[in-house]
């Protein structure tokens, strides 16, 4: 018999977090919907409020498969295209 530890990788994280943003207004804002049920719901209407709260601009939404990270070309786009990002929604 064989037995699998579940720990995943040990080794130092690909990319790390930018800095935060000190202020939110005019900076462009993408959703990573992971589709989860009800995630787009819940980041659409956060991203809404977020809006009308501090004026942050809706730029573009993506999807990706809940079981897997996202891929490269999704990544690029956001990073090119946005300052901050919302994603995930837990079952």
């Amino acid at each position: 018999m064989e037995i699998y530890k579940p720990n995943g990788n040990t080794g130092e994280p690909a990319r790390s977090l930018s800095p935060p943003a000190p202020v939110l207004t005019g900076l462009s804002l993408g959703i990573l919907d992971n589709t989860k049920p009800n995630a787009g719901v819940l980041l659409n209407r956060l991203a809404d409020r977020l809006s009308e709260r501090v004026g942050l601009k809706i730029a573009l939404t993506e999807t990706k498969n809940a079981a897997l990270a996202a891929p490269a070309e999704v990544l690029d786009t956001l990073s090119k295209e946005v300052q901050v990002v919302l994603t995930g929604s837990a079952d």
